[in-house]
């Protein structure tokens, strides 16, 4: 009989990895290949230019023009738009069966969002919290509700 497979994945805006439980007792083994990172960086270190400048439709003033997206927000969304696409592709390979979130609940949601319908369909969980900087030895115990591992 084959084993039940659930990958849980530890997120946030800007680190994800992906650990895999082969059954009770089995804990938490990384899968290879499936850890994603990208700098942590702030709007000022993202968008180095003064804003734009606009006329005013009525006299003679001028203001600033606000971009219209949040450069974080846009680099975290596209951060959780390419683990949504490795999970995607795992998934299709039958790589797991079940799938827990574990993520803070910005990230979360943004993941949420760009999950495809078939790996949306392996949620069995969802956790709203940061564990990214918790040591994979201390991961286990924030899943035993969820996960006999």
């Amino acid at each position: 009989m084959k084993p039940i497979i659930t990958w849980v994945v530890v997120a946030d805006g800007a680190e994800a990895r992906v650990l895999e439980n082969r059954g009770p007792g089995k804990g938490l083994v990384p899968v290879k290949g499936l850890h994603f990172s990208q700098p942590r960086l702030r709007a000022q270190d993202i968008v180095t230019d003064r804003p734009g400048r606009s006329f005013s439709s009525v006299g003679h003033g001028r203001s600033a023009v606000e971009p219209h997206t949040d450069p974080v927000a846009y680099l975290e969304h596209g951060f959780a738009k390419r683990v949504a696409e490795a999970l995607k592709a795992a998934h299709s390979e039958g790589a797991f069966d079940r799938l827990i979130i574990a993520a803070e609940p910005v990230s979360l949601g943004n993941l949420r969002e760009v999950l495809c319908d078939a790996v949306d369909k392996t949620v069995m969980a969802e956790l709203p919290k940061d564990l990214t900087k918790v040591p994979l030895a201390d991961l286990p115990r924030h899943f035993e509700d969820i996960l006999a591992v």
